[in-house]
């Protein structure tokens, strides 16, 4: 008998029994007798047998696919973001070997996401991107399919693992504060998103924190949300300068390309004339001269965690409901306490 090419079928009839037997003996499931069981397993130990993909779907009820929801309208600089996701999730998920189905989705149309789950091509989903309002998210809990979130939200029934964005935006601005910044603007893009609001609110706590120690901030603070273009960045730049602002934050590399280009443009100097940082790092941000104070996430990191926790929840093993992954803030040349 030829061990590498055995089937369910062959090993049913060398042993004398069914193939729903031996399927049942493969996935532990079903009514079957523990010594027939055994001789099942044992044969299969003996001869090496792996039951391929298919066969183990068939065995155990599953596709042996993960669906990966990315959001279709994201932007060019959001593509290193969901590469690194892309990598950790399937470096996870072939190690297991499942494979990963690809859905795109817009806050207006989720048919991508529903057609794989009506034709049963996924056993869970892993969602990349949460919205305030979250039709997939409300999608998949009405059809019952197993789900994490890559990101934060609301809903506590939600399965979610994002990187603490609140706690390393308030450590950052508050690095800025202790520096001696007194008059500072923050640029964000959509307030939709659930990563903008939580950006928002640790730059928010930076300055609670730095009155709780009983000093009392009395410089000029600016928020402006919804910047989702260059042109619109440069006006704002322009109007910035004009109104004696020292230190420029952006939520994002995007946003912070857009901005040092327009100084670049308007022969401004950093961090001499004005500050910028960034609250997310870039190998551009990195690079750029001088090098921007920014914050590190891993991101591989997140995508593969977020494969293992869905997996856990697909075997039915306990989960948390929450988890933070950490972050690392690095002052660098661009604001004026750089510590690199």
């Amino acid at each position: 008998m030829d061990d590498k090419n055995l089937t369910i079928g062959d090993i049913a009839e060398e042993l004398g029994v069914s193939k729903t037997t031996v399927s049942r003996a493969i996935s532990g499931k079903g009514r079957i007798g523990a010594e027939t069981r055994k001789r099942v397993l044992d044969f299969i130990e003996t001869h090496n047998y792996k039951p391929n993909v298919i066969a183990r779907g068939l065995a155990q009820n599953k596709t042996f696919n993960l669906g990966l929801v990315l959001p279709g309208d994201y932007n060019l600089v959001d593509l290193p973001f969901f590469q690194n996701c892309m990598i950790g999730i399937s470096r996870v998920a072939s190690k297991q070997d499942y494979d990963v189905l690809i859905s795109m989705v817009t806050a207006q149309d989720i048919s991508q996401l529903q057609r794989v789950v009506t034709n049963q091509k996924i056993d869970g989903v892993i969602l990349t991107r949460t919205l305030l309002k979250d039709a997939p998210m409300e999608y998949l809990k009405e059809k019952e399919i197993p789900f994490v979130v890559i990101g934060s939200t609301q809903d506590d029934s939600v399965i979610q693992i994002d990187n603490d964005h609140r706690s390393a935006c308030k450590e950052m601005t508050g690095n800025l504060l202790a520096g001696g910044v007194k008059k500072i603007a923050l640029l964000g893009g959509d307030e939709s998103h659930v990563v903008t609001q939580n950006r928002l609110r640790g730059f928010e706590d930076a300055f609670t924190e730095y009155e709780k120690k009983g000093t009392v901030w009395d410089g000029v603070k600016k928020v402006f949300l919804n910047i989702n273009d260059a042109k619109a960045a440069d006006a704002l730049v322009q109007e910035l300068l004009a109104e004696g602002i020292e230190c420029i934050v952006t939520m994002d590399d995007f946003l912070c390309g857009c901005v040092l280009t327009s100084l670049q443009q308007l022969q401004i100097s950093v961090p001499e004339q004005v500050q910028v940082a960034s609250f997310y790092d870039s190998a551009f941000l990195a690079g750029y001269k001088p090098s921007v104070t920014s914050i590190r996430f891993d991101v591989e990191e997140l995508g593969g965690k977020a494969c293992e926790i869905l997996l856990k929840v697909l075997a039915e093993e306990e989960t948390e409901k929450r988890t933070l992954l950490g972050y690392n803030v690095r002052m660098r040349k661009s604001t004026v306490n750089a510590q690199a």
